[in-house]
């Protein structure tokens, strides 16, 4: 589903009115025209529909990140696709206070970077990656990810962020990310879990360099694999959202 389809932006226009409108056949911002929705409503839709073209022609996801309602953000990832993205962090453990980030990795464009503490783990790589997205993608990273670097590298992160879990948990993917993409079919090689990933780190600092080795392998999946969710889980929304109206 593309942004071009949504309504709820506008102020005043729900998803009730917004579904309205598309089984009338208004699917596009192309086919709102004078008197598809009256009084007020309508003056902002039309006003909606006037300011946002030129913000998507500019690339301006903050404009929709703060249009659309929060649980609809998914709404972002079509348009937005090729300035993505995808990030997944490994630490020590739970705790900011007591563990610290191990690596990172960071995939937009069909390409994976991977920062590692004590070699290439800056603020400033951290900055120059998070600030080339207009998007950010993760899995419970509004709540575990984004607080860790923030708060271990002095980090305001402002990028509009599509947390997976969320959309997930409305097509009742529940559970962690392993459990998730299995749920959905996205398989992966690394025989490694959260758990290990600690042990890996430890390993390394031990002088294990193999360990080391296993732990980017499996962060550089996390992030890679979360491209390949935002994918399904967002076919599967814009078929569960729009796609009977679409076709209708």
């Amino acid at each position: 589903m593309r942004l071009e389809n949504s309504f709820i932006g506008a102020r005043g226009v729900g998803e009730k009115t917004e579904r309205s409108l598309w089984e009338r056949g208004v699917t596009h911002w192309d086919d709102v025209e004078d008197g598809v929705l009256g009084g007020k409503r309508g003056q902002n839709l039309r006003e909606f529909v006037r300011t946002a073209r030129p913000k998507l022609r500019e690339g301006d996801a903050d404009f929709f990140a703060g249009a659309l309602p929060s649980g609809e953000g998914w709404r972002l990832a079509e348009n937005f696709r090729d300035s993505t993205c995808f990030f997944d962090i490994e630490t020590t453990g739970l705790s900011q206070h007591s563990s610290v980030v191990t690596t990172v990795s960071l995939h937009r464009g069909g390409e994976t970077t991977t920062l590692v503490r004590g070699q290439d783990l800056t603020r400033e790589a951290l900055r120059a990656e998070l600030d080339a997205a207009d998007v950010l993608v993760s899995f419970n990273g509004k709540r575990f990810d984004v607080p860790f670097l923030e708060g271990k590298f002095d980090l305001d992160v402002t990028t509009p962020h599509l947390d997976l879990m969320y959309p997930c948990r409305r097509l009742d993917l529940t559970g962690g990310l392993k459990a998730v993409e299995q749920a959905v079919g996205i398989g992966r090689d690394s025989g490694v879990d959260g758990r290990e990933a600690v042990r890996l780190w430890h390993r390394y600092e031990g002088g294990d360099d193999a360990a080391l080795d296993r732990l980017v392998h499996y962060n550089r999946l996390d992030a890679r694999n979360l491209a390949t969710l935002m994918d399904r889980v967002t076919d599967r929304l814009h078929d569960e959202v729009f796609e009977p109206y679409a076709s209708g």
